[in-house]
Parts: C-alpha cells; structure tokens; sequence
C-alpha cells in the first residue's frame, strides 16, 4: 500500500477514536457507536473492501484498549465494513456502501455477535438480542456517513478517482 493510503486510513481511525468518546450510546453489554458506521461508508468509497475491514479492525480495537468500545466493536463493524466495500466495489454508489454496512452490522454482525459474545464475554442472550441496537446504530451511521461523503466530493477531498463519480 501506498503512504498516502496509509495515512489516509490511520487518520480515519483516529477519527473514529476521538469520535467515540463524544458519542457512544450504551445498549446492554454493547455500546452503540453510529460514528464507527459512518466511517465504515467512507473508508468503504475510499478503500474498497480489505481497507475498510482493516480501518474498522484498527479503531475498533483501539476503543477496545482504551475502553470506549466493548469486544463486540469488533464484529459489529469489520462485518459492516467489510460488506459495505464489497457492496461499493460492484455497483460505485455510496447508497450501495451505506446498504451493505447497513446489513453487515445491523443483520449479520448482530448475529454473529451472539455466539461471539457467549465465547468471549460470557454473556448468553437470545438469537435476535442485538439486533435492534445494532440497526439503530448503523441506521445513523450510515446516513452520517452518506453526508460525509458528499460533504467530500463537493470540498473536492483528495483521494481516488473513484470519488467523484458516487451517488
């Protein structure tokens, strides 16, 4: 990978760090954190899917570390990262990327998280548990991460070409 890229991706982390200690809502043994899934959108447009995964797997687990996120961060945006890369790479809509992040967390990752939490955290709870909270976050992170993006193309924000031709 490229500096830029690098730093490009370091940064958003950074952001997604300092972000969590201004707005993480707590639901249970989770904690809601709608700026994560807005980060998710961009670094999905900006990176595609293993840049994505790779910045939600950093700031996740730095919140993990600095105890502003539960180890539930991680699935609860790798997943959504991950998809929402994917869903941009086909289709280069960032209405696609707030979709797959949308279903990445709010669908699969609050699914995974409940064996993954009965593993990790000692904390058995029923199959559609995470669910509402997990969708409410992403719901409002990916609408904020929407914004963001467009925010970017209008300011004409330096990155991939891809950028610019985002709906």
């Amino acid at each position: 990978m490229e500096l830029r890229r690098l730093i490009q991706m370091a940064m958003l982390s950074a952001i997604g760090v300092l972000g969590s200690l201004v707005v993480s809502i707590p639901l249970g043994v989770a904690k809601a954190f709608p700026v994560q899934h807005a980060i998710n959108v961009v670094a999905a447009v900006l990176f595609g899917p293993l840049g994505a995964g790779i910045v939600a797997l950093f700031t996740a687990t730095i919140r993990i570390f600095t105890g502003t996120g539960s180890l539930l961060a991680i699935p609860g945006s790798v997943i959504g990262a991950l998809l929402a890369g994917l869903f941009y790479r086909y289709s280069k809509r960032t209405r696609m990327a707030a979709t797959g992040e949308f279903i990445g967390t709010g669908v699969i990752a609050s699914l995974v998280a409940v064996p993954y939490a009965a593993l990790f955290m000692g904390t058995k709870v029923g199959g559609l548990f995470f669910m509402p909270g997990f969708m409410v976050s992403s719901a409002t992170g990916v609408l904020l991460g929407m914004l963001l993006v467009r925010f970017m193309q209008r300011a004409k924000v330096q990155g991939p070409s891809n950028l610019s031709r985002t709906s």
